[in-house]
């Protein structure tokens, strides 16, 4: 008999309980289930997206292979398609980044500069990519330079990240020596070998420069 009264006083509790929170667990254990499964059906979809992503970018790719063969002109032209939809519809992948790179440097080599800088201005100013922001700069800095749109070219180059401090100041003496602005280049290039590290390569190609500079 103590046991039953036991049983029961513990019974009476649980419903007690039940009655005070019953309404509150409830609604806890659903919001988790649907978490779970939210979060599962993101994941779902952003893999949905990566591959829908990777399927433009290799197609971009197959494009850029045979932009200068026969059929050049229907590259460029899928280039570009492949490109603003990865820029438009997967710009914060991977894959939008990279798929631009690929595509100013293609049509770089079919000579459509516009198109080339379209592609490196949207890299340039893109918060999503900051890792490959410098690259894009620096580039399209020389692609502006190979137009003579010079003042164009060294905004490019203005405030660099420090890990590109020497590559920066090496384009902008390339720009200023275009300009016929002698001094200015050799400071610039002088600015490039003292960030470089003692064997790095390219400190040989600058001073290259700069001794024809000095010989001119």
């Amino acid at each position: 008999m103590a046991y039953d009264l036991e049983e029961q006083e513990k019974l009476e509790a649980l419903k007690a309980w039940w009655e005070r929170y019953g309404t509150l667990a409830t609604t806890i254990v659903v919001i988790a289930a649907l978490a779970v499964a939210g979060w599962s059906g993101w994941r779902g979809y952003q893999g949905y997206r990566a591959n829908q992503a990777m399927g433009y970018f290799e197609a971009l790719e197959d494009a850029a292979r045979g932009v200068n063969g026969p059929g050049g002109a229907d590259a460029a032209t899928r280039i570009k398609a492949a490109s603003d939809t990865l820029r438009r519809d997967y710009g914060s992948t991977a894959y939008a980044s990279r798929g631009v790179l690929i595509a100013a440097q293609a049509l770089q080599e079919k000579k459509d500069y516009s198109g080339a800088q379209r592609e490196l201005q949207w890299l340039a100013a893109s918060k999503d990519h900051a890792a490959l922001q410098p690259v894009a700069r620096l580039r399209l800095a020389g692609l502006l330079l190979d137009q003579k749109h010079y003042d164009q070219a060294l905004a490019q180059l203005a405030d660099p990240p420090a890990a590109f401090a020497a590559l920066f100041a090496d384009r902008r003496g390339d720009i200023l020596a275009a300009q016929g602005k002698r001094d200015d280049a050799r400071a610039a290039w002088q600015s490039a070998m003292a960030a470089m590290p003692a064997g790095d390569a390219l400190k040989q190609i600058i001073q290259l420069k700069l001794d024809a500079l000095s010989g001119a």
